[in-house]
């Protein structure tokens, strides 16, 4: 176990002020729920081994590690879809708790929202709100009143406000995740997980999400937060329980931790944090915008990336970035403005026309997005240069294909069963690292990568930033876009601050402080 008293390491964050409003756990009164002695086994592979782990009322308690680590499966085992090796210790409100099923889990108030939130997407906002209102033993008809009635008083509880009658997929993602905790209120939720609730929000959706959780917490109800946002987590919880390869390493106040701490808990690794000190201003451009504008998107946006330069693009919601990103790879029309690319004006009617030209894009939404989550990882890898694989016949050619596959996996290190396997199957962090393998099986002469690490954990990220420092340094020009402004600091030689559709300020990471730009950009 790793001493929570050791020496921390120079850390790029800091802690906010947002944590204070949380509910102060009174440690003398009876743990909610606790568990001792929690393990499970899958085919004789030890996914959990003796965990504790204990939660008091109204607190809110992170549960952190990284991929693999055993999070997802002692949230199944405390939800009842899973049942622990014998010897297992579970308690509810100092009592026993006997023979869990998912029923009788949210019989005690234990709801989880899970990242994919499980909603209905053609039903109602009140329907998908008041579902479980409506089960039992028997037909019924539905009370469409007294469910909009429920609905209504659990959003007012929450402050906030959605039309009921909307259908759920014409929401937003921020909005599903409202309903998504009404629904787990409706229920009677005295305790409620939530997998990774911020890895789609913006920075304002976030704050909006952690008001809703302190004000949860502040009810009394407990709440367990899974998140790879490091930063969010030291923001609005009061502990951290922290696994690793299914093993309990401790749970530590948040009062002073740093996500550099954190970190090296999670993954019992040791990261240093520099800025780069590149002098690449002699470099050839590579990518040429000039007052490139699109009404009600961006405007008058000029600058330039050179051969192996990575330049960050940060700020806040609304700010254009990745709408420019969008015209850049030929998804939209810009109104007015140039793109050049090696000194050669482009006209992009498409995304196929920036691939030819050499762009290549990672889009923020890997799920829906990036890749195509049903078929396999083989298939995502070639899915971006299927011509390029064609034979005399005009055919794929399956050696030229699983050439292309074994090359990328291996050099990007992806951890893999087998190429035939369904790309849904991998973690996040391979997953983005299958998206990437797509784009430069292209050989792309510039890489935009529009926040590459949403939903991956920071051992991941470490290595996708160790892998694109790598393409940079053998010349690729890369346009890094994140609203986390630790990731374009610590891996940017420039970075540009869009506002308002707007470039507002220009940095270079070490002649300017990451407090400043936080400052800048969160003014």
């Amino acid at each position: 176990m790793i001493s929570a008293a050791s020496q921390d390491h120079p850390a790029p964050e800091r802690r906010h002020a947002g944590a204070a409003s949380v509910a102060v756990v009174d440690t003398q009164r009876t743990e909610l729920l606790k568990l001792d002695n929690i393990s499970k086994i899958f085919g004789g592979v030890k996914a959990l081994q003796s965990i504790k782990f204990d939660v008091m009322p109204g607190e809110v308690l992170c549960l952190a590690g990284e991929n693999g680590c055993g999070k997802s499966t002692l949230i199944k085992v405390i939800s009842g879809v899973y049942q622990p090796e014998p010897d297992a210790v579970m308690l509810m409100d100092g009592q026993s708790i006997e023979g869990l099923d998912p029923a009788k889990a949210r019989e005690l108030g234990i709801q989880v929202i899970w990242q994919d939130l499980a909603l209905f997407p053609e039903m109602t906002v009140a329907e998908n709100i008041a579902f479980e209102q409506n089960l039992g033993p028997r037909p019924r008809l539905v009370n469409y009143r007294q469910m909009k009635v429920a609905a209504r008083r659990i959003l007012e509880r929450l402050g906030v406000s959605i039309d009921l009658g909307r259908s759920v997929r014409s929401l937003s993602i921020a909005q599903r995740q409202i309903v998504a905790i009404a629904r787990a209120l409706v229920a009677d939720a005295r305790l409620v997980f939530m997998d990774e609730p911020t890895a789609s929000l913006s920075h304002a959706e976030t704050e909006a999400l952690l008001k809703i959780v302190r004000r949860l917490s502040a009810d009394g109800i407990a709440v367990v937060f899974v998140s790879h946002r490091l930063a969010e987590v030291l923001d609005v919880c009061t502990r951290v329980t922290v696994l690793r390869d299914g093993q309990y390493v401790g749970t530590f106040p948040t009062a002073g931790m740093t996500q550099t701490r954190l970190t090296e808990l999670m993954t019992g690794r040791t990261f240093d944090y520099a800025v780069r000190t590149t002098d690449l201003s002699a470099a050839p451009v590579v990518l040429q915008v000039a007052d490139l504008t699109r009404r009600g998107e961006y405007d008058a946006v000029s600058f330039a990336v050179r051969k192996g330069e990575i330049l960050g693009v940060t700020g806040r919601l609304g700010a254009g970035r990745t709408e420019l990103a969008l015209s850049l790879f030929g998804m939209t029309r810009p109104g007015a403005g140039s793109i050049s690319l090696d000194g050669k004006k482009l006209s992009l009617g498409s995304n196929r026309d920036a691939i030819r030209a050499g762009i290549a894009y990672v889009s923020e939404d890997r799920l829906q997005l990036g890749l195509v989550q049903p078929q396999s990882i083989g298939d995502n890898t070639v899915a971006a240069v299927l011509d390029d694989l064609l034979d005399a016949t005009r055919l794929i050619s399956l050696k030229k294909r699983d050439s292309l596959i074994t090359d990328w996996i291996e050099q990007l290190a992806v951890k893999i069963g087998k190429p035939e396997d369904a790309v849904s199957t991998l973690s996040g962090g391979n997953q983005q690292r299958i998206v990437l393998a797509k784009w430069l099986a292209t050989n792309p002469k510039l890489l935009i990568l529009d926040s590459p690490t949403v939903g991956v954990d920071v051992g991941a990220r470490a290595g996708i930033f160790a892998i694109i420092h790598k393409l940079a340094a053998q010349g690729m020009a890369i346009l890094l876009i994140s609203d986390e402004i630790p990731e374009v600091y610590f891996n940017a030689d420039r970075i540009l601050h869009m506002r308002n559709g707007r470039v507002v300020r220009e940095y270079v990471p070490g002649a300017t402080s990451i407090d400043q730009i936080e400052r800048d950009v969160h003014a």
